[in-house]
């Protein structure tokens, strides 16, 4: 059986068998019988950061797919991408066996799963609140837990000092084709000043900073009940309406009309703030470019199937 597919079978077994960030177990970020394997490399610090490269995707890793009754939709290969969130790590028990795209896990190698990032690409991950930085090779899927945007390396987790808490918030960006290209690479985060809301857990947030002077746009009404089928592009999902409010309230500020108005969608037990719908796929990414230049929004498109 494929690294993979253990690790969704894994995460079926929901909290039995997974010790979640923040409980009393220091291995909060990996399976109860995974962890540090026995052979460490003396000098992890040592160990190279991945170095960007062009490299071929098979179309089937653009196709979405479903786990968990959730539907990913993977992203295009120069598609603008940057979400801050849970990063957990993942080592021995899966080290050797075949990634997502038929690679072999080493857990030693500056690597990661990421559930819509191309496979393979190279992304940049920056550890909150302190300056480590990894890039990092993305060629598996996952992680599918609730709360978690990456799962990282044994050796990419050990130079972002997650180890010993078992994850982390970080935040992810996108190494591009075209970056790759031009010969760019997103250099490290500038953090926001500000802690984020408690209510993060299921949340894709936006990078946006306070501006007091700003004049408030209207607080946007709760839409109830599911939606017509349709592609959006989706800021955020939070457990509390006031939350998914003021984000809504922000993104609308920032961008000023220019693609529409984000609205906040009741799907229970989560409120979506999200622009759309979009006839098209293309039309969403073509909206999201234009709000990552603009405004410097970045939000992730989504598939609405009236859930």
């Amino acid at each position: 059986m494929s690294g993979t597919v253990r690790r969704l079978a894994l995460a079926l077994l929901g909290a039995a068998l997974v010790v979640l960030a923040g409980c009393a177990s220091r291995s909060g970020g990996y399976y109860k019988d995974d962890g540090p394997g026995s052979n460490i490399p003396a000098d992890i610090a040592a160990i190279p950061d991945a170095v960007p490269r062009i490299e071929r995707h098979a179309p089937a890793n653009f196709r979405p797919y479903e786990v968990f009754g959730v539907r990913y939709l993977p992203i295009g290969e120069n598609q603008a991408y940057r979400q801050e969130g849970v990063a957990s790590w993942y080592g021995r028990k899966f080290h050797g066996e075949k990634t997502a795209n038929g690679e072999t896990y080493d857990m030693y190698a500056m690597t990661a799963a990421h559930p819509t990032l191309p496979i393979p690409s190279y992304a940049r991950v920056t550890r909150v609140g302190t300056n480590r930085s990894v890039v990092v090779r993305v060629n598996d899927r996952g992680p599918f837990h609730p709360g978690r945007i990456i799962d990282l390396s044994y050796v990419a987790a050990a130079k972002l000092g997650l180890i010993g808490p078992g994850s982390g918030r970080v935040i992810v960006q996108a190494i591009t084709n075209a970056d790759i290209r031009a010969g760019r690479a997103p250099g490290a985060p500038i953090m926001a000043s500000a802690p984020p809301p408690a209510d993060t857990a299921r949340a894709q947030p936006v990078s946006l900073p306070a501006e007091p002077d700003t004049p408030l746009a209207p607080v946007p009404a709760v839409s109830e009940g599911p939606q017509a089928g349709g592609i959006y592009l989706q800021f955020g999902a939070f457990s509390s309406a006031q939350n998914a409010q003021a984000l809504a309230q922000r993104v609308n500020i920032e961008a000023a009309g220019q693609a529409g108005q984000a609205t906040v969608a009741h799907q229970p037990p989560l409120y979506k703030v999200r622009m759309g719908p979009y006839l098209s796929r293309d039309e969403a990414v073509h909206t999201a470019a234009r709000l990552a230049e603009s405004a410097g929004l970045n939000p992730v498109i989504a598939l609405d199937q009236g859930l």
